[in-house]
Formats: structure tokens, sequence, C-alpha cells
């Protein structure tokens, strides 16, 4: 079968097609037709090997893993003996959180895994879309955050592939909401359902005099430090991006019952509930998604390439033929 692999840590070019062994299902395994991916930010630093923690737990020289992406929508091919609610012909959605391998025209996964049926009213590219930043905004906004009807949210990156649906849900969840942007992108967060917007060249939240109940900054922009001054008494903030600074805020602020600062593994904290959840949520209109550009397979690497200008909007689908 075709996928994109590479066996370096380095630029987009180490992205290369090869053909690879098609994978058989074990007892408990799917055999998925995969039709559509995404690339985020996140996957750009599992290609680079940065920051560092990845090389520790992912392969220090090369990556364990040549085939990459984690979010993926498609067909069941067939299924093992063993698995009890899936069949061939259902459309899924699934996540490869422990092995990726979603760069391929076909994954195998456990039926355990998060995986669920895609609604009938939805695409492989709506599903996975909403996936990649849905699942995330999820975690952090409703698990961590504990987000409540009447408080104020602002969202740092609001037009991003986890900003726009962060935006979506916290409305959903009764929160006010304040997206951060570029100028361009201010009029997509607000047809998103911001109540306010702030085109970040032209003010500096940070530095404004309006407070708020969750700081969540989806593009790992401002630290917790920055972003005190606009929090409430105990107030939130959250950031996407691991670096050892929120580590140790974590660990500082949790003494405190004042201002708190969270990070979350968001991908390794995703179930079948989650994806259920933001399937729901999609099939009705709650959400969504919004998708920015379209690449096939073979051309993974201008997808990355255009991932990193940081300028994408909403999420960047990958579709196998």
């Amino acid at each position: 079968m075709k996928a994109m692999v590479q066996h370096s840590y380095g630029q987009p070019e180490v992205i290369v097609p090869q053909e690879i062994p098609k994978p058989s299902p074990e007892k408990k395994e799917i055999l998925i037709r995969v039709q559509a991916a995404v690339v985020g930010p996140s996957d750009c630093a599992f290609r680079k090997g940065d920051p560092r923690i990845i090389k520790l737990i992912y392969g220090f020289s090369r990556p364990k893993f040549a085939v990459g992406g984690c979010e993926l929508a498609g067909e069941v091919e067939s299924v093992g003996q063993e698995v009890k609610q899936i069949k061939p012909g259902d459309r899924v959605l699934g996540m490869s959180v422990k092995t990726f391998g979603a760069y391929a025209e076909y994954k195998c996964l456990p039926e355990d895994s998060p995986l669920v049926v895609i609604p009938d009213n939805l695409s492989f590219e709506e599903a996975v879309g909403i996936c990649d930043g849905g699942a995330t905004a999820l975690t952090f906004l409703r698990d961590k955050a504990k987000l409540r009807k009447g408080q104020k949210v602002l969202i740092n990156g609001a037009s991003g592939a986890v900003g726009i649906y962060a935006v979506q849900l916290a409305k959903f969840y009764g929160a006010e909401v304040t997206g951060v942007c570029s100028a361009s992108n201010l009029g997509l967060v607000r047809r998103a359902g911001a109540d306010f917007v702030i085109d970040y060249s032209q003010e500096d939240f940070t530095k404004a005099g309006k407070a708020y109940d969750v700081v969540f900054d989806a593009v790992g922009k401002r630290s917790f430090s920055a972003c005190t001054r606009v929090l409430t008494a105990k107030g939130i903030y959250l950031t996407t991006v691991p670096k050892l600074s929120i580590v140790i805020q974590m660990m500082w602020s949790s003494l405190f019952k004042g201002k708190r600062a969270f990070f979350a593994t968001a991908g390794l904290m995703q179930n079948k509930a989650n994806l259920e959840y933001l399937m729901e949520l999609a099939s009705n209109g709650t959400l969504n998604a919004m998708i920015d550009r379209r690449y096939p397979l073979e051309h993974l690497p201008d997808a990355h390439r255009y991932v990193e200008t940081e300028r994408k909007k909403g999420n960047v689908i990958i579709v196998v033929p």
C-alpha cells in the first residue's frame, strides 16, 4: 500500500512516499481504508522532533513510528474475529494516539481505541477536521477549565484548528467569548460565534483592562506570567504547548487558591465518549467544520509547509484517494 514515511527528523522533505505492507487486522482490530487525515502544528512538531521531549518519548535519533498522523476517517474493510460493535462498510472516525500511522492507505486500530461511527450527515473530511481541533478544545475547556455559563473566556489563536472549535464549544457552554486572531480572520471568528474579536497586531490583550475567567492560549504564544494580569482572582490559564516553564507554573500555582495554569496532553486523554460527543454536536449543527485547505496524500510535505506558515484557518485535510 502507499504511505508517506519519514526515517529521520527534519524539514518537510524528510517525508517521502513509499510502498509498505498492507496490515491485516488481529482478532480485536479493525482494518480501515483511510479516506481523510489532518495536519496540524503537533504533526509538524513530531516531524521535527521539537520540543525535545518528543525525541525522549518517540525516539532520540530517529522516529519510532515512520508513518505519522493521528486522526483519521475512513471505511471499515474488514474486522477481526472478536470485534463486536464495528462491521465492514461502517464509516468510522478514529485516533491512533499510540502508534500514529494515519498517512497511509490503510490502518488497523483496536476496537477499544478512540473510534466511533460517523453520522450519516457528515463527510469523512468534516468528521476528521472536527476531531482534530475539537477534541483538544473539549479537553481544555470542559475538563480542565470546567467552563460554566456566564464566564468570560478569551481564546488566543481563535482562527486555528483548536481555536475555531474552542470558540464554538465555549459558546455552547454559555460563555462570553473573545477571540484573538489576525485582521484577515476576524470575520471568520465572529461567524464561529465570538462575542468580541481582537486583532493581535493592533491590540495586546494582556494590557487591556478586561478580566477573564479563562484565557486559553490555543497557539502557545503568550505566557502565564503575561496573562495573569487579565485573569480574574481565580482565573485559569490554559496552553497547548508543552514547555518546562508551564510545568513549573502548574506545580507552583497548584499550591495556592488563586490564579492557575494548566497544560494537558490532550491527545492521550481522548476516548470513545469524547468522539461520540463531538460527532453528536457536529451532527446537530452545534459544531461546524472549518476546512482551510485539502492536499492529496502524496503532497503531505506541502501541507506541512503551509501549516508552518502559521496562517492556516481551521483544518488542513489530507485526502487519501
